[in-house]
């Protein structure tokens, strides 16, 4: 009788390095059989893309919390943030200071709405491009990370999720007057990154449509519809 069967997973990179080339890892899986007189037979192998934030981690060359940097101009960002956050990216800056663009790839949103926020203008302030692969995932929260880009790119396959935010009484953005500071906030937000008063209304709403507890799902030309991009979304 057989022992149980022994997975080797061997990563290859087909063409040039896809983080910095934009395109695709894949990992072949090979399987083995180990035979009862310990020697192995070849069962076949099978190829499966790896996740792009697996792939950003395995790449990097530096890492700062939930980035991590792929090269001297781009860095990535592949989870959540949180009151240390704006820190982090501050030292990624001091330390790799010519970084442009930011891949958002695994993003899903934030523990500190306020640091968020600061996170996001400071984005805006080193003039750095937001950009979202094919297959990334922006969420929550990190949609205002999304819009304080320089420039904003989206690649078809890309997906974002938003919803309203809760805060700690229990209340969502429709509990409160749309001046009232808590909103206002946002819209201020907004304005900043480069939206028109009537923009960041209508934006806003979007976000607030699905309750905290759901979330409103979008593809890349959705998005489209609502921020303005730098390039064409096929």
């Amino acid at each position: 009788m057989c022992r149980p069967l022994m997975f080797l997973a061997l990563l290859f990179a087909f063409g040039a390095t896809p983080l910095s080339a934009h395109e695709t890892i894949y990992e072949i899986i090979e399987t083995y059989e180990l035979r009862a007189d310990g020697s192995e037979r070849f069962l076949g192998a099978v190829q499966q893309p790896v996740h792009p934030a697996t792939a950003a981690s395995d790449t990097a060359i530096a890492a700062f919390g939930p980035f991590r940097v792929l090269d001297d101009r781009r860095a990535a960002l592949v989870d959540v943030t949180g009151p240390a956050t704006p820190g982090q990216f501050a030292a990624m800056l001091r330390a790799y200071p010519q970084i442009a663009e930011l891949d958002m790839i695994d993003c899903p949103g934030t523990e500190d709405d306020h640091a968020n926020l600061r996170l996001g203008r400071m984005i805006r302030s080193a003039g750095i491009a937001t950009r979202v692969p094919a297959g990334g995932s922006v969420r929550s929260g990190a949609v205002e990370l999304f819009v304080a880009g320089a420039r904003r790119t989206v690649e078809p396959g890309a997906e974002f999720a938003v919803h309203a935010w809760l805060d700690d009484s229990g209340h969502e953005a429709d509990d409160y007057a749309l001046a009232d500071p808590e909103n206002a906030k946002y819209l201020a937000y907004y304005r900043e990154m480069g939206m028109s008063p009537i923009e960041a209304e209508a934006f806003y709403a979007m976000t607030n449509s699905a309750p905290h507890a759901s979330a409103r799902w979008l593809n890349a030309s959705q998005m489209a519809l609502w921020v303005r991009l730098d390039s064409p979304v096929g």
